[in-house]
């Protein structure tokens, strides 16, 4: 089992007395944070892996063989983590 992460949350009264603060907490799953984190790893890695295509694609189109090897490399890597 995960353990919990707990959030807290600072609430400020402003009628009377704005040197008094409230405080509240809130736990937030393991689970919902690793899915968050998880989601957006894959949106990065889209999103790299896309550009890397349209680079490499440009390349190609550009007959530039230095610039191809170099992100054919890099594609790779990424590939292999």
């Amino acid at each position: 089992m995960l353990k919990k992460h707990m959030v807290n949350y600072h609430l400020q009264r402003f009628d009377r007395n704005p040197v008094k603060v409230i405080q509240a907490r809130r736990e937030i799953s393991s689970e919902i944070r690793l899915a968050a984190k998880m989601v957006l790893d894959d949106i990065c890695f889209q999103g790299n892996k896309a550009r890397l295509d349209e680079a490499i694609n440009q390349a190609l189109d550009q007959s530039n063989e230095e610039a191809f090897q170099t992100l054919t490399k890099e594609y790779r890597y990424i590939w292999e983590l």
